[in-house]
């Protein structure tokens, strides 16, 4: 992960231009996960959200952007994507109410605290962990791509207790994770958190479900629910109305309706 020069870096717009996101050339890019994460978590004003695996921050400032009066940490691992989320909160005249931890998510509590990251002191969290198991997806040569997209068996649990620690009360953990891995994501909030509620991401109609988007609640004990899905595109590839709202317009889904 060497130095990158001006060239190495992008300027792009999200949200129907509403959000600007300086990243890398090469290596991961904010797609629309990112900003389907950011629609599914319930923060409301006055409320403290961290945004866990944040990158360069699409997620967590696409939910600073929705959400006015919201206070949101960044935690990246990466000193150069941290950088990065860093300027893009300046960029967004968001950096009075977006900060930044550079520490590994799955470091222990002493670590998060000298980051600034309290346990309990957040009422919601958001999260995009690596979600490809490198013993069965094969894995990108770009080392920041890696990083971002492959996490080894338990790296998931990892970040749920994380999310635990540092969650209030009822708090509220908002993730987004493969379809097909949807037993790893159940087992991983069984002990911890209740109330989850799963909302199926399908690329087209009549197409499996390719992503959940997942909220769960801490220390609740109600039952699962399941929510009509989300079908990005049309049989032609046209962006659905409900798609639309979301990625370009800034539309809140279901999930963040608490």
């Amino acid at each position: 992960m060497g130095a990158e020069t001006a060239d190495d870096i992008t300027e792009d717009a999200v949200l129907g231009g509403r959000l600007r996101l300086r990243q890398l050339s090469q290596g991961h890019r904010v797609g629309h996960d990112a900003i389907l994460l950011a629609a599914a978590c319930p923060v409301r004003a006055g409320e403290r959200a961290a945004d866990l695996g944040a990158g360069v921050g699409a997620a967590g400032l696409a939910l600073a952007c929705r959400v006015e009066g919201c206070h949101v940490t960044l935690v990246e691992v990466d000193a150069r994507l941290a950088a990065l989320a860093r300027e893009n909160a300046v960029l967004n005249g968001l950096s009075t109410r977006v900060d930044i931890a550079t520490v590994d998510v799955a470091s222990d509590a002493r670590a998060l605290a000298r980051a600034g990251l309290h346990p309990h002191s957040f009422m919601r969290v958001l999260m995009n962990p690596p979600f490809n198991d490198p013993a069965r997806q094969r894995t990108s040569p770009d080392s920041r791509r890696r990083l971002a997209h492959a996490g080894a068996r338990g790296t998931l649990s990892a970040w749920v207790q994380a999310a635990a620690q540092l969650l209030r009360p009822s708090g509220t953990l908002s993730l987004i994770w493969r379809a097909d891995r949807l037993e790893e994501v159940l087992n991983a909030l069984h002990e911890l958190f209740g109330a989850t509620a799963l909302l199926p991401i399908h690329p087209k109609p009549g197409q499996p479900a390719i992503r959940l988007l997942v909220r769960a609640t801490k220390g609740s004990h109600a039952p699962l629910h399941l929510l009509p899905g989300l079908v990005l595109a049309d049989e032609a590839g046209r962006a659905s109305a409900a798609a639309e709202a979301v990625l370009r317009q800034g539309a809140e889904l279901p999930l963040a309706q608490v």
